[in-house]
């Protein structure tokens, strides 16, 4: 899974196999001696081959933090003393266990508040899940933003009118922006190895989302002026509408790599978009605030809508496929092999001290 565990321990060479046998670890805990004087080159060999090292002091452990950092290592540390504070400093996750020195509290960027370290697993784990639920949610803002603001500029400077009031902008904002709120609560797959943040992908396929969501407006649009010959209030609400009814629908594409049905959405997203869509239909179906819309065209819009929303997601699930052909993006969520399960959890930390 890309991480392993070293023992780093004051304690004496032979002490601290024992304790490694015992935690079903390799026995292979090499002394400090062993590459205080040896080249970064040779001590460096040393940190990623050896399971551990015994009897090192305070620097010891800062230089093996920065020996497997140099190496390319994302590096987490235990500790809970004094002695302990620069490798946690160091480390990329400095973890301080329960019952630590305000030392050793003040360095790491984890503070332990329960025994063990199992619940290490638990900060990973969720950690992870939010990262993925922060890419979801970059996703959908670039390709919702994109496709708004497109479309709008088009409607503006080529058919010459606005398609939407600013109470509409208003309105958009406050159905579609306050689901979003439930997406911190939304049900995600944690990936059994480290993600990192990948601009490019997260544009591209936010950009892919709102260019097929801009062409699907411009299309809805000229069939409300052209094939329905509906009046620029009504058109207005027409438009409100698409955009309303797309938005979040498109909400659904962004949030897997898989088919939307892939990761089940959180009770708390699912009900709040059917709310807001339903008050979204309501106010046009019914003319409330805006001008009011007749039931065919309603239907219409949340035919398309959805017929669109399958064809976007189909689509944005062969480009992942492509991209994951292409080596540009990992396997995360869209293979079953590197999804974290019960009984195969990330490992705690690359550098654990006992």
């Amino acid at each position: 899974m890309g991480l392993d565990v070293k023992m780093v321990t004051g304690d004496h060479t032979d002490i601290a196999k024992e304790i490694a046998k015992e935690v079903d670890m390799d026995p292979n805990i090499l002394p400090a001696s062993s590459f205080i004087d040896a080249p970064d080159d040779k001590a460096g060999d040393m940190a990623e081959r050896a399971d551990g090292f015994a009897e090192v002091f305070p620097e010891h452990k800062f230089r093996i933090v920065k020996l497997l950092q140099d190496r390319g290592h994302i590096v987490g540390m235990t500790g809970d003393g004094v002695n302990d504070a620069p490798a946690l400093k160091k480390a990329d996750a400095g973890i301080a266990v329960e019952g630590s020195t305000d030392a050793a509290k003040s360095a790491a960027d984890i503070v332990l508040t329960r025994p063990g370290l199992s619940v290490i697993v638990d900060a990973i784990i969720e950690s992870r899940k939010i990262f993925q639920r922060m890419i979801n949610y970059s996703i959908y803002r670039i390709s919702e933003t994109f496709r708004v603001l497109i479309f709008v500029t088009i409607s503006i400077l080529i058919f010459q009118f606005y398609p939407i009031t600013a109470l509409m902008i208003v309105l958009l904002a406050l159905l579609n922006d306050l689901p979003i709120l439930t997406i911190a609560f939304d049900n995600v797959r944690f990936s059994a190895k480290p993600e990192k943040w990948d601009m490019r992908i997260i544009i591209l396929v936010g950009s892919y989302l709102g260019a097929i969501g801009v062409a699907q407006s411009l299309v809805i649009m000229y069939i409300g002026l052209e094939v329905f010959h509906l009046n620029l209030s009504v058109l207005q609400s027409y438009i409100y509408l698409v955009l309303s009814v797309g938005g979040h629908l498109v909400l659904l594409a962004a949030r897997t790599k898989g088919p939307f049905w892939s990761v089940r959405p959180a009770p708390r997203l699912l009900w709040a978009i059917i709310l807001t869509q339903l008050t979204a239909t309501i106010l046009v179906l019914f003319g409330i605030l805006l001008p009011q819309l007749d039931p065919i065209y309603v239907a219409f819009i949340w035919g398309q809508g959805l017929l669109t929303f399958l064809i976007v997601d189909s689509t944005k699930v062969m480009l992942y496929k492509y991209l994951i052909k292409k080596g540009l993006v990992g396997k995360g969520i869209s293979d079953p092999e590197s999804i974290g399960k019960e009984g195969k959890r990330p490992v705690a930390a690359d550098v654990a001290e006992r």
